[in-house]
């Protein structure tokens, strides 16, 4: 998961990189299940489902009071969410990540809000996300496409075919 370097909110990222955003929000809104990874207590990863929301220009991550995975992200807020790929191997919509800090939310009014937008049984952790990083890897004709953007920097991206050879990037 990395190191903590910047971070920014979902609302600047949708900024910065509009159509890259619109892209990994349609992904992510594709299947309802995802797969968080967060660290245990002794640092080795976790893995487990979670569903991912976007509302008032934030992504937000929900969970049950209590459950593992909020009691690591309390203690260490580094994650990584892998969009659910959905059946088959043959990547028609690609693989897209998102990877930061999730922060939890306290704001007890804001909490209302998204309860009453959302119907999410209560009580309930409530995880604004930071990103650090996004990407989007997809098919392009021949060649696997890795798209990548950091906060403060352009969507990079690396070309590839079966030649190791043919690795470009752009950006």
């Amino acid at each position: 998961m990395g190191t903590m370097g910047v971070m920014t909110s979902w609302a600047e990222f949708e900024k910065a990189e509009p159509e890259f955003a619109t892209t990994v929000r349609e992904r992510f809104g594709m299947y309802k299940h995802h797969v968080l990874g967060t660290l245990r207590r002794d640092g080795s990863p976790r893995l487990t489902g979670l569903e991912a929301d976007f509302r008032f220009e934030q992504m937000w991550l929900g969970m049950m009071p209590g459950s593992l995975k909020a009691r690591d992200l309390l203690r260490d807020p580094r994650f990584s969410l892998f969009a659910n790929p959905g059946e088959g191997a043959e990547m028609t919509h690609g693989d897209v990540r998102v990877s930061g800090r999730a922060i939890e939310e306290t704001d007890e009014e804001l909490k209302g809000r998204y309860v009453g937008e959302t119907d999410a049984p209560t009580p309930f952790h409530l995880f604004r996300v930071e990103l650090g990083e996004v990407s989007a890897v997809g098919l392009e004709g021949q060649e696997i496409v890795v798209r990548t953007w950091r906060p403060g920097a352009p969507v990079r991206a690396l070309r590839r075919g079966n030649d190791p050879e043919s690795a470009r990037e752009q950006g």
